[in-house]
């Protein structure tokens, strides 16, 4: 019992105590259900990739998509990737899983760009787990062999509290994906590690703006200031700007003034599973 309200105080965030009852043990076993049943879908091939639209904001062209992991569970349904994700990565589980992810988008996306004679990008969520495995940059070449894409077509997308160990490993390993020729994005910029030092010492290519900064567009005076200072910084180091969870057509006309280049949302389609993209694609 008392290990049972010893976790429950470490995933509270730790420097508090949790006193034992009988819903953290309810908890504990629906926990550990859910992580036997991610195993299983696994296996099952429960688990699905959809793809949602990277578009340039002017020209309205497709550029790429982004890889989302789904889970359809045959008895709870759709299980959100905030529910499951995390508890792979505490166990690990998200290295297999992420390879599997990694290897799976390559393939889909050459495929099509292939059969339209095109150079779409993926982009492709990588934990922190999984970015330090020590076969991490391997399994990414691995990938794009296997796959026969270009390397410049794989986008990477890491989170900014990465950055927060600064133990040289992470410099390392983003040269490695550079010299590959790989790139790199900073998902949720804006939202997490508060140092912008790594911009200008990291090999980093493309910054996405949070969702949260564009939900309020244009009503928010704050958060378009935001969103303003982000793309200026990004314009003066070099950098790619996407902005994510654009779902008007005026939050978009913001995005466009402000220089923004390219965005992603419910605007321009909802995310997709591979096959429905070629009908996408041919309209």
């Amino acid at each position: 019992h008392a290990d049972v309200a010893m976790y429950h105080a470490k995933e509270s965030g730790r420097n508090s105590y949790k006193a034992f009852t009988l819903e953290l043990v309810k908890k504990s076993i629906s926990k550990m259900e859910l992580e036997q049943d991610l195993h299983k879908a696994f296996l099952q091939n429960q688990l699905k990739i959809f793809y949602q639209p990277q578009i340039d904001i002017t020209l309205g062209k497709i550029l790429g998509f982004e890889a989302l992991l789904r889970w359809e569970h045959p008895v709870k349904g759709l299980i959100s990737p905030d529910e499951f994700i995390p508890m792979a990565e505490t166990t690990g589980f998200i290295v297999k899983i992420g390879e599997w992810v990694m290897k799976k988008a390559c393939s889909d996306i050459q495929k099509l760009n292939e059969q339209f004679g095109q150079e779409f990008q993926v982009g492709i969520n990588v934990s922190p787990r999984q970015f330090e495995h020590p076969e991490f940059v391997s399994m990414v070449w691995k990938a794009l062999r296997e796959a026969g894409m270009h390397p410049h077509s794989v986008e990477l997308e890491i989170t900014e509290g990465l950055f927060v160990k600064q133990n040289g490993l992470v410099e390392e390993r983003l040269q490695a994906l550079h010299d590959i020729g790989v790139q790199i994005a900073i998902d949720d910029f804006g939202t997490g590690y508060s140092s912008l030092a790594y911009l200008k010492m990291l090999e980093v290519d493309y910054l996405k703006i949070d969702q949260s900064f564009i939900r309020q567009l244009p009503e928010s005076m704050q958060d378009g200031a935001i969103v303003d200072a982000i793309i200026t910084l990004a314009s003066n180091l070099n950098l790619q700007v996407i902005a994510e969870g654009v779902e008007t057509s005026e939050q978009a006309e913001v995005l466009r003034k402000l220089g923004c280049a390219e965005f992603q949302g419910f605007f321009f389609c909802h995310p997709m599973p591979a096959q429905q993209l070629r009908l996408l694609l041919d309209h």
